[in-house]
């Protein structure tokens, strides 16, 4: 299967304002690209490029005065398949784990599991160990949690989600993710884009999604709790312990975001690529 894959971000700035975009895709499927979804500019800057410590791609700019555009477009290969499942994938002992995951069993800034270590306990202290715990855990913040585009909130921690029982894919994921750790399972927070093939027609257009990879039978095995379904063409961007790791921009004095549009759409086998 091909997939376009692309995002336009305008912004409207009223100085020079040094930025970094992390809107390229992961490293992990960057083999997948049939066309390279470099990163451009509207006007031109030079532009720097970094892996940060989760091994993410990372680029500086300083976006000048005025209107700036930032534009990824590019065609990836997938399977096709939907996200794995491995019902069988077993949850390690603490002093089993490999020493890399440990800093995903630790709070961060939205996933406060110091609030949240008792009711994960009682919620989730006699479910089966292992993927049936986790698919537990995604199963209760999908019910539990309704979506509500027009309610997000960027302040908003995992303790405050299950407060107020709503949010959208970014509240559910760092949801989830505390409650795995809560319950000493390793889980980090996953930013890409998730294509609509083979769901109903949309009723939102195209986005970006997050996700939880959970470190299960010895592998970082994919849920998502928003959509609590296995989904095709889902496509990373990068990872992180919570949002605060993985912005898709951060910049370094004040900007406004004018227009954003994201796409992944299935094209032809023969289809060729045309810019945007």
């Amino acid at each position: 299967m091909r997939m376009r894959i692309g995002c336009r971000l305008r912004y409207r700035l009223t100085q020079p304002t040094p930025l970094i975009a992390i809107l390229n895709v992961h490293g992990s499927r960057s083999g997948d690209l049939e066309r390279k979804d470099h990163l451009t500019t509207s006007p031109d800057v030079p532009l720097a490029g970094y892996y940060d410590g989760f091994g993410n791609w990372c680029t500086r700019m300083i976006a000048p005065a005025g209107e700036f555009t930032l534009s990824c477009d590019g065609i990836l290969r997938d399977t096709g398949q939907r996200d794995p499942i491995a019902h069988d994938a077993a949850q390690f002992k603490v002093e089993d784990l490999p020493s890399e995951t440990l800093v995903y069993l630790l709070g961060s800034r939205y996933c406060d599991t110091d609030l949240l270590s008792n009711q994960a306990w009682n919620l989730f202290e006699h479910t089966a160990s292992g993927w049936p715990r986790v698919q537990a855990i995604c199963d209760f913040v999908h019910d539990y949690v309704s979506f509500d585009y027009m309610k997000a909130d960027a302040t908003r921690t995992a303790s405050m989600t299950l407060s107020v029982r709503h949010g959208v894919c970014r509240d559910f994921a760092h949801l989830a993710i505390a409650f795995c750790r809560c319950m000493n399972i390793p889980a980090r927070y996953c930013t890409g884009y998730l294509s609509e093939i083979g769901q109903k027609e949309p009723e939102t257009p195209d986005d970006f999604a997050a996700w939880v990879e959970v470190f299960l039978g010895g592998a970082w095995q994919v849920f998502d709790p928003r959509n609590n379904t296995r989904r095709i063409g889902r496509v990373l961007i990068a990872r992180g312990r919570d949002a605060a790791d993985v912005p898709l921009t951060q910049t370094f004095g004040p900007v406004d975001l004018t227009d954003f549009e994201v796409w992944t759409r299935e094209i032809a086998p023969q289809a060729c690529w045309e810019p945007s």
